[in-house]
């Protein structure tokens, strides 16, 4: 199932390209300098892009379905749940599955806007050398910035929040019990041992999985005028 195209957030990567555009043109990257930006003018941009990106994957996930009915980040039961899952459900116990991983999944929605402070924070922080790894890093430099200035506090915030929906499904409190067991004798790894811990965990990573989504939209945008810019603005780091 793929979640439809929101048109308001389309509408507002367009005018981040023209807030590109316009710092080239009008001298807030510098009229003698547009055509090679300084370091710092780029990282402005690079900034920009970030800020919007956080917004637009905060926005996508934070709401009904945004997990739930998104392939890219849906929540799957943990691993020791779907290798019994064939049995579980021959026992009637489907039912029981569905809501768990539904819960699942409706328990990262509620999280998820609880980011948006803390990613902003991060994007406000960045220094021109971090700018410059993000550009000259892999597909994964975006989410390893996020990453590493975020997921230790977003994961204290995410779990109490996770806890108290996935509590009130009573599978969830006798996996927990199950898991806790199994994994004291090595049987099942520790992040599948609690089930808010895992359900925090796999929101993170769609969280920054949809930022770093959102970072190559921008850059790939059709826009032939919003791409030229942002070549320029961020090749001046790439070199």
């Amino acid at each position: 199932m793929h979640t439809q195209p929101d048109p308001h957030l389309a509408g507002q990567r367009r005018q981040l390209i023209r807030w590109l555009a316009a710092m080239a043109c009008t001298g807030g990257l510098g009229a003698a300098r547009a055509a090679t930006p300084s370091a710092a003018d780029a990282t402005a941009g690079l900034r920009a892009a970030l800020e919007f990106g956080a917004k637009a994957a905060v926005a996508q996930l934070g709401r009904t379905d945004g997990f739930l009915a998104n392939p890219l980040v849906h929540i799957p039961l943990p691993d020791t749940l779907q290798r019994a899952a064939k049995l579980l459900r021959a026992t009637g116990q489907g039912k029981r599955l569905d809501e768990l991983e539904t819960a699942m999944n409706r328990a990262a929605e509620l999280a998820v806007p609880e980011a948006q402070t803390l990613l902003i924070d991060a994007v406000k922080s960045m220094t021109v050398d971090d700018a410059a790894q993000i550009l000259r890093g892999s597909d994964t430099a975006v989410t390893e910035f996020f990453a590493g200035r975020t997921r230790e506090p977003l994961a204290e915030k995410f779990l109490p929040i996770v806890s108290a929906a996935t509590e009130q499904v009573s599978l969830a409190r006798k996996y927990n019990a199950v898991a806790s067991r199994a994994s004291r004798f090595g049987l099942l790894s520790a992040e599948n041992a609690n089930l808010q811990q895992f359900v925090t965990g796999k929101a993170l990573d769609g969280l920054y999985k949809m930022i770093g989504e959102e970072e190559k939209k921008i850059r790939q945008d059709p826009v032939a005028t919003g791409q030229a810019i942002l070549q320029s603005v961020f090749g001046a780091l790439k070199k």
